[in-house]
C-alpha cells in the first residue's frame, strides 16, 4: 500500500470515529436516562458537550501540529479520545458523563484537522475528487449504520457499550499511526495568539450554548441573551484577529474564493437539511405517520445520496463545480418545497421529497469538499483544514437552531402557517449560495490546477 493510501485510510478511520460518536448515542438515551436519572436537558448535553469540545480545540490544531509534529499530535489526540471514551463509558453520574464527553471531543477535535491535512497533502489535485467521494461515502454510511449498531449494543448489553465501542477503533488508529506515520521534527511556529484563542473559544462556546437554549421554547430568552454575549465576544475576537500578525485561525485563507464558497455551501446545504429534518419529522408526525415510517424516509435519502456521491466523482472533473453545485441546491430546495404538500396516507410525496434532498445535499456537499481544498497546498493545508472543520461543526447546529427557533415563534403567532413558512425559509436558505456561486469567475472555480 502506498504512503498516500495509508494516510487516506488513517484519516477515514479517524473521521469514522468522529461520526460514530456523534450519531450512535441517541438510541441509548432512554436506558441511560433510567440508569443515571438524567433529565432531557442533560441528555441533550451528552452530544452538545462532545461537539463543544470539538469546536473549542479545532483552532488550536495548526499551532500544536507545528509545535509537536503531526505524528505526536495524532498520538495525543487518539489517546485523549480513547481515555474520554473509557471514562464516559464508566461514568457513575450524568454530570461526570457530560464532562468526559467534553474531554473526548477535545481529542476528536485535534484528530480530524490533522488527518485531513495529511490526506489532502499527499493527494494530487487531480485525484482529490476521488478522495472526496470516499470521505462522503463514510459521511453517508456511518451516520446511517451507527444508530442500528447502537441499538444492538443496548439490547445485547448496556448503554455503556455504545460509548465504549469506539475504544478499540481508536487503539487501532493509534497502532496504524505508529506504523505508518514517519517521525517528524517539530517546526518553528509563530507565537500562540493567546488572546485570540481565549476570545474565540469563549465566543464559540457561548454560541453553542445559546443555540441549544434557543431551540427550547422555555429557555429562549436566556438563549437570546447568551447569543448576544457570544456575538459581542466574537466581534472582539474579529477585531483582535485583524490586528494580530498570526491569528489562531488564518482567516486570510478566505482570500481563496473556492474555500469561501465551499464553506458557505456546507453551512447552508447540509446544514439546512439537518434543520429541515427536524421540521419534517414534526410535520409528518402531525400528519399521522408513525416513527418507523418517518425514519424509513431516510432510506430514499441515503440511496439518492449514494448516487450523488458516485455522480460527483465522475462528473466534477469534466462538468465543473458550478453545474453540480447549482443542481444540488436546486434539488434540495425543490425537495424541501415538496414537503409543503405532504398529506396523511400519501407516502410517495415524502419519499420523493427526501430523495431529492439526498440527491441535492450530497451533490452540494461532495462538490464543496473537493472545491475547498483545491487551491490549498503545503503550509496552507493544516490551517485550511482547521477552518473547514470548524465550519463543518457549526453547520451541524446553526441552521437547525435557526429553523427550530423560527418554527417555535411562528407556532405561537401563526400556528396555521408555521410549518409552511418555516419550510419556505429552509428552501430559500438552501439557494443563498447561488448568489455567490454565479458571481465568481470561472477561473476561480477551476479544478485543473497543478500542485506547486
Amino acid at each position: 500500500m502506498t504512503y498516500r493510501r495509508k494516510m487516506e485510510w488513517l484519516y477515514l478511520l479517524g473521521f469514522s470515529l468522529d461520526l460514530v460518536n456523534m450519531f450512535i448515542g441517541t438510541v441509548a438515551y432512554p436506558a441511560l436516562a433510567a440508569d443515571l436519572h438524567a433529565s432531557v436537558t442533560q441528555l441533550a448535553w451528552i452530544g452538545n458537550a462532545y461537539m463543544l469540545g470539538l469546536t473549542v480545540v479545532i483552532p488550536l490544531a495548526p499551532w500544536l501540529a507545528a509545535r509537536l509534529g503531526e505524528r505526536r499530535l495524532l498520538y495525543l489526540s487518539l489517546a485523549v479520545f480513547a481515555l474520554g471514551a473509557i471514562l464516559a463509558g464508566s461514568a457513575p453520574r450524568i454530570e461526570a458523563l457530560i464532562g468526559w464527553r467534553l474531554l473526548q471531543g477535545l481529542g476528536g477535535g485535534l484528530l480530524i484537522p490533522v488527518g485531513q491535512a495529511m490526506a489532502y497533502r499527499h493527494c494530487p489535485p487531480a485525484e482529490r475528487g476521488r478522495l472526496t467521494a470516499r470521505i462522503m461515502a463514510v459521511a453517508l454510511l456511518v451516520p446511517a449504520l451507527s444508530p442500528t449498531l447502537g441499538g444492538i449494543l443496548v439490547d445485547w448489553g448496556s448503554w455503556r457499550l455504545v460509548l465504549l465501542v469506539s475504544v478499540p477503533l481508536a487503539l487501532l488508529a493509534l497502532l496504524l499511526a505508529a506504523l505508518w506515520v514517519p517521525r517528524g521534527a517539530a517546526v518553528a511556529s509563530a507565537p500562540l495568539d493567546r488572546r485570540g484563542l481565549l476570545l474565540g473559544s469563549l465566543g464559540l462556546s457561548l454560541l453553542l450554548v445559546g443555540l441549544s437554549l434557543v431551540a427550547d421554547a422555555a429557555q429562549r430568552m436566556q438563549g437570546i441573551a447568551v447569543l448576544a454575549a457570544a456575538a459581542l465576544i466574537l466581534l472582539a475576537y474579529a477585531r483582535s484577529a485583524a490586528r494580530t500578525p498570526h491569528p489562531v485561525l488564518q482567516w486570510s485563507l478566505l482570500r481563496h474564493p473556492s474555500l469561501r464558497l465551499a464553506m458557505l455551501v456546507y453551512l447552508l446545504v447540509p446544514g439546512t437539511f439537518i434543520g429541515t429534518q427536524l421540521v419534517a419529522t414534526l410535520l409528518l408526525s402531525r400528519q399521522g405517520y408513525p416513527p418507523a415510517a418517518i425514519g424509513g424516509f431516510m432510506l430514499p435519502w441515503a440511496i439518492a445520496s449514494g448516487c450523488a456521491i458516485a455522480a460527483t466523482r465522475h462528473w466534477l472533473p469534466t462538468r465543473g463545480p458550478r453545474l453540480l453545485l447549482s443542481a444540488g441546491m436546486l434539488c434540495q430546495a425543490g425537495g424541501i418545497a415538496l414537503l409543503l404538500g405532504v398529506q396523511a396516507g400519501q407516502p410517495m410525496l415524502p419519499v420523493l421529497a427526501f430523495a431529492l434532498m439526498g440527491l441535492g445535499g450530497s451533490l452540494g456537499s461532495s462538490s464543496a469538499q473537493t472545491l475547498a481544498f483545491q487551491g490549498l497546498h503545503g503550509a496552507d493545508l493544516m490551517p485550511g483544514s482547521a477552518l473547514w472543520n470548524l465550519n463543518r461543526q457549526l453547520s451541524f447546529c446553526l441552521a437547525a437552531a435557526v429553523l427550530a427557533c423560527v418554527l417555535g415563534a411562528l407556532s405561537a403567532a401563526l400556528p396555521e402557517r408555521a410549518f409552511t413558512l418555516t419550510l419556505l425559509l429552509a428552501s430559500g436558505m438552501t439557494l443563498l449560495p447561488l448568489l455567490l456561486l454565479w458571481r465568481l469567475p470561472a477561473a476561480s472555480l477551476s479544478l485543473r490546477v497543478n500542485s506547486p
